[in-house]
């Protein structure tokens, strides 16, 4: 019998089982279908197959990371959570994933990286705080700099500035969206009725987060809040498919991330990254190289002086600074 499958995922937080929206699309998505995962939750992306998270290593040794990609990967695997169907339905799945990707995307993007308070206070420190050192200083930067790409591209402007009236913007196509959702879904469970299909985890993955964090900037949660069917949906997901005591339950099989072998995790880090962090490193004292040579900056030589006697421990007249 072959190996399953290996899904390399951020880890959780905040009562979700992760923190990242691609990822729990993915999660949700392998839940409903059945999916017989290996599950390895980490906060360095640096130490999946692929540099990014989320992964899914095939048995042919192969790396998918786009949701979409996953998805139909475990679909040729006859994990199908659309299988019931009708072409009608399909149609409308469709319909509706594309409007997420259109009209609430950019808007959760704007929310958790361009948000100043947002970014600074959740986000940002969130990474910081859960990442190894010394990725934990450059790399939620980085993280930020692909994410407002990742933005301009969904609005089709390169010249994307924030500010109040992009937020306004924003903010109104995403309330747009999840009104339609709330109509959709009406009393249902879920939006076909009793089963969960791809439709569940898309809008599972793009609301959970938003209800969960806890926002300085809230609007959008705020107004989430209001469409009660909606905020109970993805209560009801969390509760059936990932419980607070076995969230890795059902059809997935969690496993730790090895441990780091002596090397540390520079060591994971992919060829190219880690050619980019030796280039950088090596720019950086050339650098410093020639500004001593050029005399830009001298380096100074004070006389030596007899050290002065030690004063003992608590002495009198210690400031006591710290």
């Amino acid at each position: 019998m072959a190996a399953p499958d290996e899904l390399f995922c951020w880890e959780g937080d905040w009562g979700l089982p992760s923190v990242s929206t691609d990822c729990l699309v993915v999660l949700a998505y392998a839940q409903f279908a059945g999916a017989p995962l290996k599950l390895k939750k980490m906060s360095n992306p640096w130490r999946s197959p692929s540099g990014l998270l989320p992964t899914l290593r095939t048995n042919q040794k192969e790396n998918l990371t786009r949701p979409s990609d996953i998805i139909i990967h475990l679909r040729k695997q006859k994990y199908n959570a659309d299988l019931d169907l009708s072409a009608k339905e399909g149609a409308d799945s469709l319909a509706f994933i594309s409007l997420l990707e259109e009209k609430l995307k950019p808007a959760l993007i704007y929310t958790f990286w361009v948000e100043p308070k947002n970014y600074v206070d959740v986000t940002r420190r969130w990474y910081a705080d859960h990442m190894p050192f010394p990725l934990n200083f450059f790399l939620p930067g980085q993280m930020q700099r692909g994410q407002l790409e990742r933005l301009r591209l969904l609005r089709g402007d390169e010249s994307l500035e924030s500010g109040e009236e992009l937020e306004k913007e924003l903010y109104r196509d995403a309330t747009e969206c999840l009104n339609l959702l709330s109509q959709r879904l009406g009393s249902h469970k879920f939006f076909f009725g009793d089963t969960p299909s791809s439709l569940d985890a898309f809008v599972f993955g793009h609301l959970a987060p938003v209800l969960r964090s806890k926002l300085p900037n809230g609007k959008l949660q705020q107004h989430l809040k209001t469409l009660e069917n909606l905020s109970s949906f993805c209560s009801n997901v969390l509760l059936l498919y990932f419980p607070r005591d076995g969230r890795e339950g059902g059809g997935l099989k969690a496993s730790s991330p090895p441990p780091p072998p002596e090397g540390g995790d520079f060591d994971h880090v992919p060829n190219k990254r880690r050619k980019q962090v030796l280039s950088a490193l090596a720019a950086l004292g050339a650098m410093l190289s020639y500004a001593l040579l050029t005399g830009m900056v001298s380096i100074q030589q004070e006389a030596l002086e007899e050290p002065p006697d030690p004063e003992p421990i608590g002495g009198e007249g210690e400031a006591g600074e710290g």
